[in-house]
């Protein structure tokens, strides 16, 4: 299944069907504040709303398809590259929500896969708790 992203898509929106394929991964957006002028110590902000093109900083015709193949790396660079947005990965485990950082060359599909089995042997150490 492929995901395709443009500049008309709610981030909102782009988040449900991300997770919809992904279930054991959710996908944040965030944007540089511009109170900073040092690029380390400038803070993210959610936009959960807005649409691609109300966020974005850098302009193009281009568009990102997301497939379960490519990886967080590649998947965060290609937002930044063709949208200017700060993306974060977060796989499920158990009932909290880990950065996928240290695993950024996983691809989508081992994400989520890792996701679903730790999520499962959380539940059943749960019922037999």
């Amino acid at each position: 299944m492929k995901i395709t992203i443009n500049d008309n898509r709610k981030i909102l929106n782009i988040q449900e069907e991300f997770n919809t394929v992904f279930p054991y991964l959710k996908l944040e957006f965030f944007s540089k504040s511009h109170n900073s002028t040092s690029e380390s110590t400038k803070k993210f902000e959610k936009n959960n709303c807005n649409t691609l093109d109300e966020c974005r900083t850098i302009r193009n015709n281009n568009k990102i398809e997301i497939i379960p193949e490519m990886t967080v790396l590649d998947l965060e660079k290609s937002f930044k590259d063709v949208y200017g947005l700060k993306v974060q990965l977060y796989r499920k485990s158990g009932k909290v929500w880990l950065e996928t950082t240290i695993t950024e060359g996983w691809t989508l599909e081992e994400q989520n896969r890792q996701g679903e089995a730790l999520s499962n042997t959380s539940e059943q150490k749960l019922k037999t708790d």
